[in-house]
């Protein structure tokens, strides 16, 4: 081959070279990406609290109660398929066995323990039994408290505690922080979350609540302000946190100009009847007195100049006035 002729033929053979190297480059590159894919890499999927996570991880069953229908079969024995109601004792009747208590157990549990109850009388070798919920006495949990609408709402299978309580209408002005759930299998295991600003709190708070549970949210305490002020109502406070005359007064957005600061006074609601407490709201205001703590429903009222005679009427009035007026979360 003459020279000229390999000359032209050189810059050919180098792209095609380029090619192939390139080709080659871009299958093993693919054959990396695949494997990636097959075999990624390992990540920490541990919780950064456990602790924490295990308060909202859902329980494994709905619990077996009295009054349930269950369907009761043996993988394989078309024979022995039965439906059987949960009794007052928390039993069910079956064929071979006769009575076998199932209640407060999982349908899982249940049906292990009729397995092994066939398989020890010698029914048969290795039974795989199945129970399953067919009716729930209970099918409905009841939402209670400070909710737009109370009531019993139809639900079958988990559900998470603020869906519920959405499906309640959501709660009222008047709602605490404290939300109750009184388990249908454990009335006396009471669990009690706690509503928080926090994102992440806020989910440890939506737990699963189940058919036949009943959750009651709580009522927040409310400071009451009436009389000769900017914004008369009633004020939502946290059960941790303390609330002042002074404060009250400034969530009202104070005292009028014709506002009779020194007769004001405290209505408390004890277990013996209502109680006044006088305050002089002038003297707090200058600083020469102590500003006294309220509790939950206190009324502070504070009247004006030319109503003497009016607030000498008594408490009556003063209370259905605190009965009427707005409530505002602060």
């Amino acid at each position: 081959m003459k020279p000229s002729t390999i000359g032209k033929l050189l810059p050919a053979m180098t792209l095609l070279s380029l090619g192939v190297l390139l080709l080659c480059t871009a299958d093993l590159l693919a054959q990396d990406r695949v494997e990636e894919i097959n075999h990624p890499t390992a990540v920490n999927t541990q919780p950064s609290n456990p602790e924490k996570l295990s308060q909202i991880a859902p329980v494994a069953d709905v619990l077996i109660g009295e009054g349930d229908l269950l369907q009761v079969s043996i993988y394989g024995v078309p024979d022995f398929n039965e439906q059987v109601r949960v009794n007052s004792a928390g039993e069910i009747t079956l064929p071979m066995l006769g009575q076998v208590e199932v209640r407060g157990l999982s349908p899982t549990r249940a049906g292990k323990l009729i397995g092994k109850l066939l398989k020890d009388g010698n029914f048969y070798n290795n039974p795989q039994v199945t129970v399953l919920e067919k009716e729930l006495a209970t099918q409905g949990i009841s939402v209670l408290g400070e909710v737009q609408k109370p009531g019993v709402y139809p639900i079958l299978g988990p559900r998470k505690l603020f869906d519920l309580i959405s499906a309640a209408g959501g709660t009222t002005p008047k709602a605490g922080r404290d939300i109750t759930v009184t388990p249908r299998s454990n009335p006396q295991k009471l669990q009690t979350v706690t509503l928080s600003d926090d994102p992440q709190k806020s989910l440890m708070a939506n737990i699963d609540v189940y058919p036949g549970d009943t959750v009651v949210v709580s009522k927040a305490g409310v400071i009451y302000v009436v009389g000769d002020v900017r914004l008369p109502g009633g004020f939502v406070i946290d059960r941790d946190k303390d609330l002042t005359v002074l404060q009250a007064l400034a969530l009202a957005q104070g005292a009028t100009t014709y506002a009779d600061l020194n007769r004001s006074k405290v209505i408390h609601k004890t277990p013996k009847g209502v109680q006044e407490t006088p305050i002089l709201l002038k003297t707090i205001l200058s600083g020469k007195a102590e500003d006294p703590k309220l509790q939950a429903d206190d009324i502070l009222f504070i009247p004006h100049n030319s109503t003497k005679e009016a607030t000498r009427r008594g408490v009556d009035t003063i209370l259905q006035t605190a009965a009427g007026v707005a409530i505002y979360r602060f």
